[in-house]
């Protein structure tokens, strides 16, 4: 599946930290660029799959789920 989310990258002294404006509480950060990149993925990944899950909860038990792929 394929899925883009903007990733708005500051430095703040020594660190840098990051956040998603389409994924609200995805935030990231790290010591690199690429380290705080990888903790904003990590954290929208998070998110979504929790999202997901609790959703998912109140879906009766006789309804017929599909998947569909974006992108």
């Amino acid at each position: 599946m394929h899925n883009e989310f903007t990733a708005i990258v500051e430095q703040d002294g020594d660190w840098f930290i990051a956040y998603s404006p389409e994924i609200p509480g995805a935030n990231g950060q790290g010591i690199t660029k690429d380290e705080c990149l990888k903790s904003l993925s990590e954290a929208i990944d998070m998110i979504l799959e929790d999202r997901r899950e609790d959703a998912l909860r109140s879906v009766p038990a006789d309804a017929h789920r599909e998947m569909i792929c974006i992108g």
